[in-house]
């Protein structure tokens, strides 16, 4: 069976809640970077150990938090002797603005999985982008790169919309399928 890590940070619990269903979806343990932007020898171990590793922070200012970055900057050690190459990568994002240069974060996200040596997955989950569509549908912020969610920002996660939920759910889940596959 493949080995599924969620590594993210979370300010304000918009994107620990986010995590959590990308985690339920992908059956994946999850690993939480810490205030400081720090993790633990044993999380560690826990990436090196994984087939996919499926990265989350909220989107600050048009990129990841600082203490994702903290972690980024950490992961060089495994990159200098390629510990993570070939290995699948995705990622998600939150912020309080529909836009809110989500999709910055996510392509920080991407070039980090690149200087990595792995292999990207998208959400595969078509855009509600017709005149008909909710603001709960899936995928309804649009995004093709990794799973996106917008959250008011006097909103509390547990008021997060089931769409955008929804939508990491499934995301989650395609992460899983695609890592079998090339576990098979």
């Amino acid at each position: 069976m493949a080995k599924l890590v969620v590594v993210y940070h979370s300010g304000y619990g918009h994107t620990k809640r986010m995590a959590e269903v990308v985690a339920e979806g992908a059956a994946a343990t999850l690993v939480a970077i810490d205030a400081e932007g720090n993790l633990s020898d044993a999380h560690w171990e826990l990436l090196h150990a994984a087939d996919a590793i499926i990265m989350g922070s909220p989107t600050y200012m048009g990129s990841v938090s600082w203490q994702f970055k903290k972690f980024a900057d950490a992961s060089s050690k495994p990159w200098f002797g390629q510990q993570w190459k070939d290995k699948i990568f995705a990622g998600f994002t939150n912020s309080a603005t529909m836009n809110g240069d989500k999709l910055s974060t996510l392509h920080y996200l991407f070039t980090l999985a690149m200087q990595h040596g792995g292999i990207w997955v998208g959400t595969g989950i078509m855009p509600s982008n017709k005149k008909s569509a909710q603001r709960n549908d899936l995928n309804y912020v649009g995004s093709f790169s990794g799973a996106m969610a917008q959250s008011p920002s006097d909103s509390s996660p547990a008021e997060m919309l089931q769409g955008d939920l929804d939508t990491a759910k499934l995301f989650g889940q395609r992460v899983a399928e695609v890592t079998a596959r090339f576990k098979s």
